[in-house]
C-alpha cells in the first residue's frame, strides 16, 4: 500500500504563489504516477496536474502556465507550484498516486490541504 501526506496549503492573495508538497510512504517502488486534483464547494473533484514515472506531464487547461508539478523519486514527493492565483483557484487539493499492488492497479489519496485564493 501507499501513503500520501500533503504539506503547503494556506491563505494567499491574487496573483500571489503557493507550494504543495506530497510525501509517499509504504510501497513507494510500485508508484507509476502522481497526480494533483482539486475540489471546490459544490464543484466536483478535478484533474489539476499530472507527471508519470518518466516524468512526463499533463495540465488542466485553466492552469497551464501558471501551475508546475515536479517529483522526485528518490524522495519519494511530488510538488505543485502554483503561481499568479486566482480566486477561482480556492479549493481543497488533493495528492493522488497510481500505483500497483500485487500486479492490480490501485489509486491512492492524500487528505487534502485547503488553498483559499482572496481578492
Amino acid at each position: 500500500q501507499v501513503q500520501l501526506v500533503e504539506s503547503g496549503g494556506g491563505l494567499v492573495q491574487a496573483g500571489g504563489s503557493l507550494k504543495l508538497s506530497c510525501a509517499a510512504s509504504g510501497s513507494t517502488f510500485s508508484i507509476n504516477a502522481y497526480g494533483w486534483y482539486r475540489q471546490a464547494p459544490g464543484k466536483q473533484r478535478e484533474l489539476v496536474a499530472g507527471i508519470t514515472s518518466g516524468g512526463r506531464t499533463n495540465y488542466a487547461d485553466s492552469v497551464k502556465g501558471r501551475f508546475t508539478i515536479s517529483r522526485d523519486n528518490a524522495k519519494n514527493t511530488v510538488a505543485l507550484q502554483m503561481s499568479s492565483l486566482k480566486t477561482e483557484d480556492t479549493a481543497v487539493y488533493y495528492c493522488n498516486a497510481d500505483f500497483l499492488n500485487w500486479g492490480s492497479p490501485e489509486r491512492a489519496w492524500g487528505q487534502g490541504t485547503q488553498v483559499t485564493v482572496s481578492s
